[in-house]
């Protein structure tokens, strides 16, 4: 029915990947998209990219689809899609490596001239499409949404979110926008720029920001998820925070070198109240004070180690040149 075919591939796409896709000549557009345990909402995410593409009249596109090591039966929804619609091009991971290097498969093996890449929850309206191109018609390089209103989230989640984006933004020496997200159209000549870059811990949005060129919004109002459930809960949010964060600014480095520093200078003022307290034959033996100036210098250098340890945590992993996926099969429709 199609044919597949087993590969390993970095942030480059294999050689031979014309002959694992069968493809001869570049589609003018790309859809891509990683899929992890979105069997309810994969297939309403196919109707509604076909159909924006038929209210286009566009028939020169492909959609890849990757199944990031999902639980459910999403690889089995994706292999019908494939057999079902020509354009659909069928990716299984073999294992589950995340979202951001899930993507970064997508981004390898699409061969579009132009890139869309959406998420499967059906929060990023597909329908966003037309107005994008019409924008890099204009000439932009890059056109990413920005949220002007998220629709189905707590409001620990809108906080959190705006607080890190905020964050994020005074950190960083490249302008990452605030209240983006991965979901945006970009040209070959900048995905081309993104794929050389090989840094494991990835933050798609920030790598794309740093690439620079025309980059503009659009804005949208974010939708709740089609189906299922956020594969973001805290933990993996505080990860990514972390990894965009380490990612893009040495500044928590030299923050932990203020903090060492301001510390280290209430250490003096402490010890010469201590010594004029002698001095002076005021010196009153006292356990909470000793233990209070313990736990402070203490806490300060277990907070500077920490930082110190995440930036070589990354160097070390960095280090070892690993894949960054594996990529267990490609499925695409047979030629007619």
């Amino acid at each position: 029915m199609f044919r597949s075919q087993s590969t390993l591939a970095t942030t480059t796409p294999p050689a031979d990947a014309p002959s694992v896709g069968l493809v001869t000549t570049a589609p003018a557009l790309s859809i891509v998209a990683p899929c992890y345990n979105e069997e309810a909402g994969v297939g309403e995410l196919a109707r509604r990219i076909r159909a924006v593409c038929a209210s286009m009249a566009l028939d020169d596109y492909e959609v890849v689809l990757v199944n990031d090591g999902s639980r459910d039966a999403t690889w089995v929804r994706i292999q019908a899609l494939v057999a079902e619609y020509p354009q659909m091009v069928g990716v299984n991971l073999s294992r589950n490596h995340g979202h951001q290097l899930a993507l970064s498969a997508a981004l390898a093996i699409c061969q579009g001239e132009r890139i869309l890449i959406i998420d499967a929850d059906l929060q990023d309206p597909p329908e966003l499409l037309p107005r994008m191109m019409e924008l890099m018609d204009a000439g932009a390089d890059v056109v990413y949404g920005q949220r002007s209103e998220r629709k189905g989230e707590s409001a620990f989640k809108l906080l959190t979110a705006g607080v890190f984006y905020r964050f994020l933004s005074a950190l960083t020496d490249v302008h990452i926008p605030v209240d983006t997200g991965d979901f945006r159209l970009m040209t070959r000549k900048a995905l081309n720029v993104l794929l050389s870059m090989p840094e494991q811990h990835r933050f798609i949005r920030g790598m794309v920001s740093w690439i620079g060129m025309r980059q503009v919004p659009v804005a949208y109002v974010r939708e709740a998820r089609f189906a299922g459930t956020t594969k973001y809960p805290i933990r993996k949010m505080i990860r990514f925070a972390i990894d965009a964060i380490t990612g893009f600014s040495v500044k928590p480095l030299r923050l932990a070198s203020y903090a060492g520093a301001a510390f280290a200078a209430v250490g003096v003022a402490i010890m010469a109240h201590s010594l004029y307290d002698w001095w002076t034959n005021n010196a009153v033996p006292g356990w909470t004070s000793l233990m209070g100036v313990v736990l402070m210098m203490g806490s300060v250098q277990l907070l500077v180690l920490g930082v110190i340890g995440e930036y070589l945590g990354r160097l070390y992993i960095e280090s070892k040149r690993r894949p960054l996926f594996v990529v267990e099969s490609v499925m695409r429709h047979p030629p007619e």
